[in-house]
């Protein structure tokens, strides 16, 4: 019994010291350079000073800014359209692409959590059963050798101590692979909301175009038979009547087209939701019930690397490549691994409990590269020049993202101006369009100029509904450059998978 009891209390302290210094490792500095978040870009605004003003025309000016505001979440409900806040919620619910970034976010989730396994001793239990001959003692003897069963029960414990953190820098860079899966999942939150936002004010256009040509349609039809009428008359040459045919074939032919453009617009949405075209089709869209919002978002350029998910991305790959440079410092110098064993061994099963049949030991092993023609500089090296490459490429999203910006604002500008000069042209064509009207009622025009000018005013119709559904759309895409807004409520990120 006392022999039993000295076992025991020299086995416990040799785990615990074992333990102990694998422990005291985690404390050590770890090789390599910390990562720094690069930091904002110190410019004030987007676009240059003088660039021209974003506010013009007094019916259709460019929407007001809410000056250092991000996107809101949801930010779709702001164009106050039930049926494209219900397309959106289906493509939110049903589209593959972002499934599948969830499902990657997921992974390396799990990847990090495997990688935090390294920070504890592994620990392992064994049982093996076998049975044989034992030769005999007797030198030259023929006599037959005595068959015995062994029973081994074996636990063993390992630890890699980290003393120069090339551990702690590999979870480092799985953590960085974390992020941005993140990052990148919430850009095909913002992508899938903003595509599907841009085609819906796609097809209600294409919708409204199509209702404009097909009346425009109607119209000269109805002109040429009067020409036609006149010629047999007499009165009108054929080469009137054959301009106007011409005109008519030209309508005819701008038709398909754009039915066509309507379309993949339509099969585009299906694929969006996660439907197939033979299965789904759009909601009644109305361009008119989509409505410019009141204010857009403006967030400040510091801001703008902050919430903008390409740009987060590009930044966690820099913290990983970061990360790597410390992975290959450390696998340069010495590692250490602790190790321990605990045996028990028998001829029979019930003797495994017997105090005289276990065994222990500890030991500590070290490893030190000495010569590899010089693989682990090299790799080094190369480390650090994938850092650098990632910064490039971090400062190059971030321009582009600016550029982005800046080209939205100019443009919602130019859109204003747009807008403004086919309103004044619908205005101007209707006002041309009732005058004739009433002087046909008077007698004093033909009604052929009543055509005429109803003709006019369907072509500036047409132009006013393209220039509504631009400025519609990069309004839509002003949210979208400036990250979407999936970073400003709870219930958005759960709903992109991000939490």
């Amino acid at each position: 019994m006392q022999r039993k009891a000295t076992k025991r209390a020299t086995s416990r302290p040799g785990l615990a010291a074992l333990l102990g210094i694998g422990l005291l490792s985690l404390s050590g500095c770890a090789v390599g350079p910390d990562f720094v978040r690069p930091e904002a870009p110190q410019a004030k605004a987007y676009d240059h000073p003088e660039s021209p003003s974003r506010h013009t025309g007094p019916e259709f000016a460019a929407p007001r800014f809410d000056e250092g505001a991000g996107p809101a979440a949801n930010w779709w409900r702001s164009f106050r359209s039930p049926a494209v806040d219900s397309t959106v919620a289906a493509g939110l619910a049903g589209n593959p692409g972002l499934l599948a970034a969830q499902a990657s976010l997921r992974q390396s989730q799990e990847n990090l959590r495997a990688g935090k396994g390294l920070f504890f001793p592994q620990v392992g239990a064994g049982f093996n059963q076998s049975r044989g001959n034992l030769p005999s003692s007797a030198g030259g003897s023929a006599k037959t050798g005595t068959i015995l069963n062994l029973s081994t029960l074996s636990v063993s414990v390992s630890y890699a101590l980290d003393l120069f953190g090339g551990q702690r820098r590999a979870v480092e860079g799985l953590g960085a692979q974390v992020d941005q899966q993140r990052a990148e999942t919430a850009g095909t939150y913002m992508m899938l909301s903003g595509n599907i936002v841009n085609t819906c004010i796609a097809i209600a256009a294409y919708r409204e175009q199509i209702d404009e040509i097909e009346q425009l349609i109607s119209i000269q039809k109805e002109q040429l038979s009067i020409a036609q009428t006149q010629y047999r008359s007499g009165i009108a040459t054929y080469a009137a009547m054959a301009s106007l045919q011409g005109q008519l074939d030209s309508l005819e032919a701008s038709l398909p087209p754009v039915r066509q453009q309507l379309s993949q617009a339509e099969h585009l949405l299906a694929a969006l939701v996660g439907r197939t075209p033979a299965e789904w089709r759009a909601p009644e869209l109305k361009l008119s019930a989509i409505s410019l919002p009141e204010k857009l978002p403006l967030s400040l350029p510091s801001e703008l690397v902050r919430q903008r998910p390409d740009i987060l991305s590009a930044e966690a790959r820099l913290h990983a490549s970061n990360a790597a440079i410390g992975v290959a410092t450390a696998a340069m110098l010495p590692s250490i691994t602790l190790n321990g064993t605990y045996e028990r061994t028998s001829s029979e099963m019930q003797g495994l409990g017997d105090s005289g049949n276990g065994f222990w030991g500890i030991g500590a092993g070290v490893a030190q590269p000495l010569f590899n023609g010089g693989t682990l500089n090299a790799k080094r090296r190369a480390a650090i020049a994938a850092r650098d490459q990632s910064l490039a490429l971090y400062r190059q999203t971030v321009l582009g993202a600016f550029a982005q910006v800046a080209d939205l604002l100019r443009a919602l500008g130019h859109d204003a101006e747009l807008a403004d000069a086919q309103s004044r042209a619908v205005r101007d064509t209707k006002l041309a369009l009732d005058l004739t009207q009433a002087n046909y009622r008077s007698g004093l025009a033909g009604y052929v100029q009543v055509i005429v000018a109803d003709t006019q005013y369907r072509q500036a119709r047409i132009g006013l509904l393209q220039a509504r559904a631009r400025q519609l759309q990069d309004a839509a895409a002003l949210h979208v450059a400036l990250g979407g807004g999936w970073q400003q409520d709870a219930e958005a990120r759960k709903k992109a998978g991000l939490e």
